[in-house]
């Protein structure tokens, strides 16, 4: 009689270690990683590519800038009117006051300000991206400002409409028309053990040195629908850039590339070039000066350039060319190449991909191809890696009991956040980490006899 418990005991612990010990299914967010599975921003390298160099100039003026990507996924917050203004990149010009129609509405946090007193440079390309009440339409906008909290925005341009569940090729990248979501650097991707970037990336070059153009090749190719205005006259006047690079280039390092033999100096940059190497990295926009550019997240929730700063203690974006970040990032893009055989009917090149395809979504837990239907879906807490405290996102199909539980990696509940039965619907619990230790955690959804488990990074 007595053994029994301890029996019954020592299963549950083994069970539950080789539950933790199994791969953890990582459902994708689309507020996070939007867009089908075979999208030119979720889809790897493959087997097929044909590379041939960039010959992208090592950068004269600056260590690495980045170029951020205005993105707001929070269809509940009040709605904001967005006023034309023709201040557009006049740097002797206020983008702040509305001067003309209203262009739309949409959904923006009160607190959420983009205005010269803390965007970067004098005339930032500032393309938004946000998601609508209805939580699938993604309208996207360009030069957009909203210089005090709680008031109008200000905007000149506006693009059509995204699908969230689409393909998301095209949006508000002046430059290439290309989106201001899909392929963007989102926060918590490139941080101490994020794990591999799981996307294609997008890239801003010095087009007078860099970009390619003739009356044939006009500045640009699939999937950019133009170049820059001023392609003609500027693209190329400065060096001697290959046919193939242009807006709208994948650009990516060869699959025979050894990375370690770039001798990176940086953690963040070999992050990054596995992932030019795995996924690569659209041209989507001149930087106009002798300086590489990222795109990166700026949102409501924060900036890419302020956690790079965080967690790995120096700039994303170094005034100076002599550091180990600002080297890296010349190993980086002078070895770069373009996928010339990247097309519409052969996406990343063709054959067979670097990495996995990413999982199927859409509102209800399916991808629009048909995959099943899920009793739930677990999504990626947000943020992750966290500090203090992140959300936890999932999806309910149809009624049923949820538990819902944190365990660290020794297998100990350190929470239940949800045990009861829900309706259908999405969402959204917070979980504070503010009296545990940092270090990795498993989070664990259970449900109509299914379980889904994730990962959570929780650095102090």
């Amino acid at each position: 009689m007595n053994g029994k418990p301890t029996a019954i005991r020592l299963f549950i612990f083994s069970a539950l270690g080789l539950l933790l010990e199994a791969p953890l299914v990582q459902s994708r967010d689309p507020l996070k990683q939007p867009f089908r599975s075979q999208s030119i921003w979720n889809m790897p390298i493959g087997s097929g590519a044909v590379y041939v160099p960039a010959n992208i100039q090592k950068a004269t003026d600056w260590g690495m800038t980045v170029d951020e990507d205005l993105i707001v996924m929070t269809p509940d917050s009040s709605m904001t009117e967005i006023y034309h203004n023709g201040a557009g990149w006049d740097r002797n010009k206020n983008r702040c006051p509305k001067e003309g129609k209203l262009l739309m509405t949409a959904p923006i946090p009160k607190h959420f300000v983009v205005g010269p007193q803390n965007w970067d440079g004098a005339t930032p390309n500032s393309g938004l991206a946000v998601l609508m009440p209805d939580r699938r339409t993604v309208k996207q906008t360009q030069p957009f400002a909203r210089c005090t909290a709680g008031d109008y925005g200000t905007s000149q341009y506006v693009f059509p409409d995204a699908d969230l569940y689409g393909d998301g090729i095209t949006g508000a990248h002046g430059g290439s028309g290309l989106s201001a979501i899909g392929g963007t650097l989102r926060l918590g991707e490139l941080a101490p053990g994020a794990g591999p970037i799981r996307h294609a990336l997008k890239v801003n070059l010095y087009a007078a040195v860099n970009c390619y153009y003739d009356a044939k090749t006009p500045g640009f190719r699939w999937p950019a629908v133009h170049a820059d205005g001023y392609a003609a006259g500027v693209y190329g006047t400065k060096g001697k850039p290959v046919k193939a690079c242009v807006m709208g280039s994948l650009l990516a390092l060869p699959a025979g590339m050894k990375l370690d033999s770039l001798g990176f100096e940086t953690e963040p940059a070999r992050m990054l070039a596995q992932a030019f190497q795995d996924y690569g990295a659209y041209l989507v926009d001149d930087t106009y000066w002798s300086v590489y550019a990222v795109e990166t997240e700026w949102s409501p929730e924060g900036r890419v350039k302020d956690e790079f700063k965080r967690v790995w203690g120096f700039e994303i974006s170094p005034n100076s060319r002599n550091t180990r970040w600002a080297r890296d990032m010349d190993r980086i893009f002078t070895n770069l190449h373009v996928v010339d055989n990247n097309g519409p009917a052969s996406i990343g090149g063709g054959g067979t991909p670097r990495a996995p395809l990413a999982d199927p979504i859409d509102p209800a837990g399916a991808d629009p191809s048909g995959s099943p239907v899920r009793s739930f879906q677990l999504n990626q807490n947000y943020p992750n890696p966290f500090n203090q405290e992140t959300r936890i996102r999932y999806h309910v199909s149809s009624p049923v009991h949820v538990r819902l539980d944190v365990f660290d990696m020794q297998g100990r509940r350190v929470a239940v956040l949800v045990d009861g039965d829900q309706a259908t619907g999405r969402k959204e619990i917070s979980f504070s980490g503010r009296d545990l230790a940092s270090g990795v955690y498993c989070c664990r959804l259970a449900a109509s006899n299914q379980v889904q488990t994730l990962k959570m990074l929780l650095m102090k």
